[in-house]
């Protein structure tokens, strides 16, 4: 995942995110703004994920939403 289309498809992406992973939330998303690291964070947070399980299900819900647009 390129992080510059995350960005350019964040708000649209985050519906998704909020989908996925209920424990994030709307202000969570808000402060996160696009950033992966900062998704990263809050799923490892929230979810004990390591930073690759976490980044890897970033890339593969994204990965559906791209394919989905």
């Amino acid at each position: 995942m390129n992080t510059d289309q995350l960005k350019g498809h964040w708000n649209e992406f985050k519906g998704k995110v909020k989908e996925q992973f209920g424990k994030i939330t709307d202000d969570d998303l808000q402060v996160i703004n696009g950033e992966v690291d900062q998704l990263v964070g809050k799923m490892q947070q929230y979810y004990g994920l390591s930073k690759e399980q976490a980044k890897k299900e970033i890339d593969n819900l994204y990965d559906r939403f791209d394919k989905a647009a």
